[in-house]
């Protein structure tokens, strides 16, 4: 199968309606089946790869975004073949400038640009966000980004980026890459959000396992806790696997097939480490179309773990 496209923002590019993260997942693997993974995703209409620096000083050395590079010359692909989309990290900045950090990302990466940058979380309520825009603009202008988004920012945040890109007549936000998943909704289904949409701006569901746990399974690096849900998310999981087992789904089909439900989602996010994980996936598409958004999201309710827990507002 081949699954559907969306445009990212306004007037960016199409993509796959489901994209491949690679939160250290390649070091993990084997070299070819990893190669195997890259072919089958993109020849099944996955064009945006999540390939960030995942390493940061002091840590163990990590090679995910390295060894990207060399599965896509493995794998026979060509730079128009796909998309990809680098993050960019604000704990540092502006001392550790978005262009030194950029510059390095595709260096690793072996690429001349990058189609999509991700800021990281706004931690900081001393960042500077016109310097941000100016710094964006700038890489753009010279070719080495085409567009770019956020990271689990508030909806307040992404609304004053916005219009500071819109009163410099520069480019502004394209896409918030937001934890979404029938347990964490309350942010990106928020009306605070919901303005956000309005303004142009497109969604991209990460985080749609809550890293393996909506599953049933653990041991991984998992990210932040908003609302402290995440007991109650495991607690879930036996249950959202008999809803999932009467549909005649796997519940990684139910948790993928209920983020295309979002009107403003672009692209879900999500990571496998086999060609056959990827394949079993790829079918979440086929339960939208057969079961209805509506229908799914009625199903899903129940296990809706932050709602009153979270504040819409972000993040």
């Amino acid at each position: 199968m081949t699954i559907p496209q969306r445009r990212i923002g306004r007037d960016g590019p199409l993509t796959g309606v489901l994209s491949l993260g690679s939160w250290h997942t390649y070091d993990r693997m084997d070299f070819r089946d990893a190669v195997t993974l890259l072919r089958t995703a993109v020849d099944a209409g996955i064009t945006l790869f999540d390939v960030g620096v995942y390493g940061f000083p002091g840590s163990p050395p990590v090679f995910t975004d390295v060894l990207f590079s060399a599965m896509v010359r493995a794998a026979g692909l060509r730079r128009e073949d796909y998309q990809l989309s680098a993050k960019l990290w604000l704990e540092g900045y502006p001392e550790q400038s978005l262009r030194a950090q950029l510059e390095n990302a595709l260096f690793r990466a072996g690429v001349a640009h990058a189609d999509l940058v991700i800021l990281g979380d706004l931690r900081r309520d001393d960042t500077e966000l016109p310097a941000l825009v100016a710094e964006l603009a700038a890489l753009r202008a010279e070719g080495l980004i085409r567009q770019w988004g956020v990271n689990n920012w508030s909806a307040g945040a992404v609304r004053a980026v916005h219009d500071i890109a819109l009163a410099e007549g520069a480019p502004g936000p394209a896409i918030a890459q937001l934890k979404y998943s029938v347990a964490r909704r309350s942010i990106p289904d928020g009306s605070p959000f919901a303005s956000v949409f309005s303004l142009g701006i497109s969604l991209q569901a990460s985080d749609v396992f809550e890293g393996g746990v909506l599953l049933g399974k653990g041991g991984r690096q998992i990210g932040r806790d908003p609302g402290d849900v995440r007991q109650r998310i495991a607690d879930s999981a036996s249950d959202l696997s008999k809803v999932a087992s009467s549909l005649g789904v796997t519940p990684a089909q139910l948790c993928l097939a209920f983020t295309l439900t979002h009107p403003a989602n672009t692209t879900t996010l999500f990571g496998a480490t086999s060609a056959e994980q990827l394949s079993d996936n790829l079918a979440a598409v086929a339960v939208v179309e057969r079961e209805g958004a509506t229908a799914l999201r009625s199903l899903v309710e129940p296990f809706w773990a932050d709602r009153d827990a979270v504040d819409p507002e972000g993040p």
